[in-house]
């Protein structure tokens, strides 16, 4: 069973069970999350959600990306039209559920892992969280309403993480408001027991989820590394084009800027086209609600399967695992602005 669920003690339990790929979701656990949050929206048995991953390496390392690539000599856009449709879905559908969901964020959550997660009501991280939108590794863009939330982070650290995929810890995602509390994950087994021992009243039930969460966990931790690092993000990532966020970085490793200089090459180690794509995608993003972000982003995802880079970064990573992509066309100058237009024109399948 890819997906585990069970109600017990008012709680919808939900365990995404794929430990041997870091739970990574693919259309069967996608459908089958979403078959479980319907079944119990209006089922007065089940007060509120508890979702977590198998094992103790990761909550979701995100979408099972290999899959496009072993389909991209076959019907591979159907495939993904309905992947994308249906996995966007469950994610607005996270955002909008009526009833509290407690997100477990232990270990690797990645791209997918951040969409099921984003928009739970409770979302706890431990010393082994590990977190990051890393599409721009394979040749793809922040997906999974990335042009909504990392738009809501504070300055301009949503362009930083889309750009470089940066990973970061628990601390991190507390302050930029994608966690809400921390806990030692040798504790979970503990608290769990509790929440299906405990008396839950339907009628104070966000309440007492709140206090229950709160007595276990912190929400506030040792000072975020990109706190510290905030106002050389904003001063370097405030421009609205790739070329001169390049730009202004560069101005700095001049003078011995360790910190400009080793983001500048982790961005210039990027697809070209993709960090293009992505910085447009964020701009549009800005005025866009959530609904209207992950319609673009759909629309974006349909586009990518046209994309040589997309497979050649998902060849590099995740089949020969080189690390050794040959992006086409190589260089930011050579991506024009018709190239990036192309992705946000509207596809019919």
């Amino acid at each position: 069973m890819v997906v585990i669920t069970e109600v017990d003690n008012g709680i919808g339990w939900i365990k995404i069970n794929r430990p041997q790929v870091l739970n990574s979701i693919n259309l069967e656990v996608v459908e089958q999350l979403t078959l479980a949050l319907e079944r119990w929206k209006n089922d007065d048995a089940v007060l509120f959600i508890c979702l977590s991953g198998a094992g103790e390496k990761g909550f979701c390392a995100g979408g099972d990306m290999r899959k496009f690539y072993d389909m991209k000599d076959d019907d591979v856009v159907s495939y993904a039209e309905e992947f994308f449709s249906t996995e966007y879905r469950l994610d607005a559908m996270i955002h909008q559920y009526t009833k509290p969901i407690v997100a477990y964020m232990n270990g690797i959550v990645m791209g997918g892992g951040v969409g099921l997660s984003i928009g739970a009501t409770h979302r706890i991280v431990t010393e082994k969280t590990k977190w990051a939108m890393p599409e721009m590794n394979i040749g793809f863009f922040p997906d999974v309403g990335a042009s909504y939330f990392l738009n809501k982070m504070p300055g301009y650290v949503g362009r930083y993480l889309a750009l470089t995929s940066k990973v970061i810890q628990a601390s991190d995602t507390i302050y930029l408001g994608a966690a809400d509390y921390y806990m030692e994950s040798s504790d979970w087994e503990t608290i769990e027991n509790e929440m299906r021992q405990k008396q839950w009243i339907a009628d104070s039930i966000s309440s007492d989820l709140d206090d229950f969460v709160q007595s276990h966990c912190y929400k506030t931790l040792s000072v975020s590394p990109v706190l510290l690092e905030q106002e050389k993000i904003d001063r370097h990532f405030q421009y609205e084009t790739v070329e001169e966020i390049v730009g202004s970085l560069q101005s700095e490793v001049i003078s011995g800027n360790t910190w400009a200089e080793q983001t500048v090459n982790i961005i210039l180690s990027k697809p070209p086209t993709s960090l293009k794509v992505a910085l447009q995608q964020l701009l549009n993003g800005e005025k866009q609600s959530l609904n209207e972000c992950l319609e673009m982003e759909k629309n974006m995802a349909l586009h990518f399967m046209e994309s040589a880079d997309f497979y050649e970064g998902i060849r590099a990573v995740l089949v020969d695992k080189d690390h050794s992509p040959k992006w086409n066309p190589p260089s930011l100058q050579q991506v024009t602005t018709e190239d990036v237009e192309k992705y946000f024109s509207v596809i019919k399948v």
